[in-house]
């Protein structure tokens, strides 16, 4: 064959071999380069070194090894700096606000940005150590030499819920504190080190979550690798949709003044073992397990399978009120129409546990959650303070006909709904993100009592239809069946995303699992309370990306993740 034959050949080969396993030159996405090491070069005085526009640094101070722990190891020396953005007097409420942050910047550092986005309604600055995911951490970012910031998303502890009525003050909380502070760390990291962060993360959980998948879709261009858990992307829905159930636990409560009490401890131990006596064992293995979380929701009913009391409750069944509260909860909220306000709840073995009730019983009704958020953050107009009085009375007199269409509305002052700053923008086109070789990961407990892991679910086969079928070569969704809100329930919810995370951003390596395991006795990361006695302590998982789920192999130790696959 003369070589110009041969050339055209193997220079076509690659193209045959792509076509023949149905793929495309659209499936090779840029690889981005891996982060390299650096040493810290000024602290004390960064102050008088960083000159940024609307940027205050209150102080710079290093701090020794061992001040900060994770999981009884020491956290290297670092430097602290603190500051504010955007200082600002409203013309709405008369109060002072400002972007408060700290970043904590290792002397020794891997070349990494760690933008830690909080949980909540913000309002506080949480140490900026870059949690990487589930419960008990035994490292973090700031061990593992990031540099992170943390920030409090534009307003105080002190002026929560009421920085709601500002308008400015929400459109921070929704999104655009992220992208003043982007920036600002860059260039604070470029005045500390002699140069910019090779490879930038934002990386959060709940409410992080939320900022993190909105994140993805307004700041594509600002972030290398995305990690957004148990995500509250559609958070006013949610908060919304807390209200109902809070109406609906009400009608069954037996005592009034306690809505704990329309489902007791030994109820909702109740419906979960009938959850996994019809689901346990879907995937293979009868282990406090239910992987297959969609097939359980066809599997268990919980007219059919729970039994109804004939007589007074006793913790061996549920009134038919009962059934009716809790299936209306799960099937999502709704108007008098019928019309959904929020998605459907997976039914999980969950449950049982504390951190399930408190979302239900207490953060429903309660001064710190949901009703203030609705009243003040998400509607137009802002409900009266007054309500600070009786939130649970805000809650149970909410109107899903006539209030709830109230966190899409606008005004001359409020001029974006909660439904634009505080949900992503087209969230199923990620394109932006793709195409420039940047990754995400998303992990959500299918237990948790406030944010649908359904709902995330729902979002990601959206986003695998846009991308042709897969979404898989640039963003990946994890079930951690049984964990509730970002950790705890009966779980094997410890795992590291960052590590995987950044194996797939810098070095190409695709995470087809990660690991997780249980937090019993003796764990260094601390211990889940949920984790039954049956299991062994440090009993293992492989997550698997959606919509595969772990089955078991058939042999081998229940206990051990190598005996499962995902499949």
């Amino acid at each position: 064959m003369p070589k110009s034959h041969f050339t055209l050949a193997a220079a076509l080969a690659p193209a045959l071999l792509l076509a023949a396993c149905g793929g495309s030159d659209d499936d090779r996405l840029p690889q981005l380069s891996a982060a390299q090491a650096s040493t810290l070069q000024a602290c004390a005085d960064l102050a008088g070194r960083l000159s940024l526009a609307n940027t205050q640094i209150t102080a710079s101070t290093v701090v020794p090894a061992g001040t900060l722990t994770v999981a009884g190891k020491s956290v290297p020396e670092h430097c602290r700096v603190t500051g504010q953005m955007h200082q600002r007097v409203s013309a709405v409420d008369g109060q002072t606000y400002a972007i408060g942050f700290e970043m904590r910047l290792p002397v020794n550092w891997n070349g990494r940005f760690f933008h830690q986005v909080n949980g909540g309604t913000d309002g506080n600055i949480g140490t900026a150590a870059g949690g990487k995911g589930g419960g008990g951490p035994l490292s973090n970012g700031l061990f593992d030499g990031f540099a992170v910031l943390s920030s409090d998303a534009g307003h105080t502890n002190a002026q929560n819920p009421l920085f709601g009525l500002d308008p400015q003050a929400r459109l921070d909380y929704g999104y655009q504190a992220v992208g003043k502070l982007t920036p600002m760390a860059k260039s604070l990291i470029q005045t500390a080190y002699g140069r910019q962060p090779d490879r930038s993360y934002l990386v959060g959980c709940s409410n992080g979550g939320r900022h993190a998948m909105v994140g993805a879709a307004r700041y594509a261009a600002d972030y290398d690798g995305i990690l957004a858990g148990n995500p509250g992307f559609n958070l006013p829905k949610a908060a919304v949709a807390q209200l109902y159930g809070a109406q609906q636990l009400n009608s069954v409560a037996s005592d009034p003044a306690d809505i704990a009490t329309s489902f007791t401890p030994a109820e909702r131990a109740l419906v979960a073992s009938k959850v996994l006596e019809k689901c346990d064992a879907l995937d293979g293995a009868s282990d406090g397990l239910v992987q297959d979380t969609q097939a359980c929701q066809s599997a268990f009913s919980l007219e059919r399978d729970v039994p109804s009391c004939s007589g007074a409750r006793d913790g061996s069944c549920l009134s038919q009120a009962q059934k009716t509260a809790l299936a209306n909860i799960f099937r999502g909220a709704r108007n008098s129409a019928g019309t959904a306000l929020y998605a459907s709840f997976p039914y999980d073995a969950g449950i049982t546990s504390a951190n399930w009730a408190s979302w239900k019983f207490q953060s429903s009704i309660g001064a710190a959650r949901d009703p203030v958020a609705v009243g003040f953050i998400f509607q137009v107009p802002p409900a009266p303070t007054s309500i600070l009085t009786d939130t649970k009375a805000f809650a149970l007199a909410f109107n899903m006909d006539t209030d709830a269409p109230k966190i899409a509305a606008t005004n001359a002052t409020y001029t974006e709904s909660s439904l634009a700053f505080m949900t992503p923008p087209n969230p199923t086109d990620l394109s932006a993100l793709k195409n420039r070789g940047a990754k995400m990961m998303v992990y959500h407990g299918t237990s948790d009592g406030v944010f649908s892991s359904s709902d995330t679910a729902t979002w990601y086969d959206g986003l695998r239809n846009a991308n042709g079928g897969d979404a898989g070569n640039f963003a990946r969704l994890y079930l951690v069946p049984g964990m509730n809100h970002c950790s705890a329930g009966p779980a094997t919810d410890q795992f590291d995303m960052v590590t995987a995370l950044v194996d797939w951003v810098e070095k190409g390596v695709a995470p087809d699992s990660v690991l997780a395991t249980a937090r019993g006795a003796g764990n260094a990361g601390g211990v889940n309370a949920d984790v039954p006695s049956g299991w062994a302590a440090d009993r293992s998982r492989p997550l698997c990306p959606y919509p595969q789920v772990a089955r078991y192999n058939g042999s081998g130790s229940l206990e051990l993740a190598s005996s499962f696959s995902c499949k």
